[in-house]
């Protein structure tokens, strides 16, 4: 059994129902966190619609927020769920805004000159890249 994550009539993702289930549940807690809606529709029959501007908003909030995260516990948390939303979108063909996260990071690193300043943002774009060849539908 599995799910579909649809874009209009384009199928972005098919998870099985425990991945699904537990990707859903991680929407509610993101939302709850962002106080956003995240565009992604009500699980329905085994389908849901995305809705592409709702979701292209929650994903640039979710990776300010990640980018802005200095608790090691909840990046740790949060990574899997914002590398999962970022290769979703990919799929979606949604732009996303990394020069936003790319300045959070290189704020807190005090210096854009840094040579660690976009190890961050390069990791969490690899991740989704890998996830998105998982996502094939």
């Amino acid at each position: 059994m599995s799910q579909y994550y649809d874009l209009g009539d384009q199928t972005l993702w098919n998870p099985s129902n425990e991945a699904s289930r537990l990707f859903m549940s991680q929407v509610t807690v993101y939302q709850a966190e962002l106080g956003l809606p995240s565009g992604i529709g009500p699980m329905e029959a085994d389908e849901c619609q995305i809705d592409p501007i709702a979701f292209a908003a929650f994903v640039d909030a979710l990776l300010a927020w990640h980018s802005k995260t200095r608790h090691a516990v909840i990046t740790t948390l949060s990574e899997g769920f914002v590398a999962t939303v970022l290769a979703l979108a990919e799929k979606a063909n949604i732009e996303v805004n990394w020069q936003a996260a790319e300045r959070a990071e290189s704020g807190y690193l005090k210096t854009a000159s840094d040579p660690h300043a976009k190890e961050w943002t390069a990791a969490l774009q690899q991740k989704s890249r890998e996830l998105t060849r998982h996502m094939a539908t």
